[in-house]
């Protein structure tokens, strides 16, 4: 695509790319990494997941003392957005979908967001940093919210739980699982809790243990932030070589 190809020409003329799109990193991530090590540049992507929240740079760098075992979160607003109205106003997925569009918060064609597609994407990019190998998107079992309804929120709620789309991950015996779909999660979940078009992360390391990241998944400004803490992490360390490398 021509985003693949733009960055491949950045390269070759020795620049580094600070991008946001989940789609490239998720299905080119090894090329370009290889291809940006090879140059002697960077290419950085916060802002592909989580908008605003800071989970790339913590996952790779923060947590580096950890042995990450597992990764579990609420990648996508506008599901999220969706199932938060079906559960407190009653809506049915229909009507609460209507309202995410007229609100801003899901497109015109709302498949790649209420099939799951977007939170696959997603998940695949931050398990290959957890895990320090790639994950294709691809091999990810996913599901999205468009068979959840009115009476399922309901038997949630009778057992004190909800439903919400969850993106997970783990690492066992140097076997990686991961799936994308709705999960009935108890209230004492701290997941559990996270409305609207809010995303949380849950990451599992074996010296931290639980750490979870929190905030605005999308939006102009949160997505902005993500990209310029990019540029600025490029600007101030200009020397660094390219921060991941995965194999296929």
């Amino acid at each position: 695509g021509i985003g693949f190809a733009f960055t491949k020409r950045a390269f070759e003329s020795g620049k580094s790319v600070v991008t946001s799109n989940k789609e490239i990193v998720a299905a080119h991530g090894p090329e370009l990494l290889k291809m940006a090590a090879d140059h002697g540049v960077q290419y950085l992507f916060e802002a592909s997941v989580g908008g605003g929240i800071p989970i790339i740079h913590p996952l790779s760098q923060c947590l580096a003392a950890n042995e990450i075992s597992g990764v579990a979160g609420i990648l996508n607003g506008t599901t999220n957005y969706i199932l938060t109205k079906m559960k407190k106003d009653g809506l049915d997925f229909g009507t609460a979908l209507k309202g995410a569009q007229k609100n801003g918060y899901a497109e015109a064609d709302p498949t790649n967001d209420v099939e799951g597609f977007d939170s696959c994407r997603k998940l695949a990019i931050l398990s290959s940093i957890a895990y320090n190998e790639f994950v294709n998107y691809k091999d990810i079992y996913t599901e999205g919210i468009g068979k959840v309804d009115v009476a399922d929120i309901k038997y949630a709620e009778a057992m004190n739980s909800v439903i919400k789309l969850i993106a997970v991950s783990s690492k066992l015996n140097g076997k990686i699982f991961a799936r994308v779909s709705p999960v009935i999660i108890s209230e004492d979940n701290p997941l559990s809790g996270v409305e609207d078009v809010f995303n949380a992360i849950l990451v599992r390391g074996d010296s931290v243990g639980d750490a979870m990241f929190y905030g605005k998944g999308a939006g102009k400004l949160p997505t902005a932030s993500a990209v310029v803490a990019d540029i600025i992490d490029i600007v101030m360390h200009p020397d660094s070589i390219c921060r991941y490398v995965w194999d296929r």
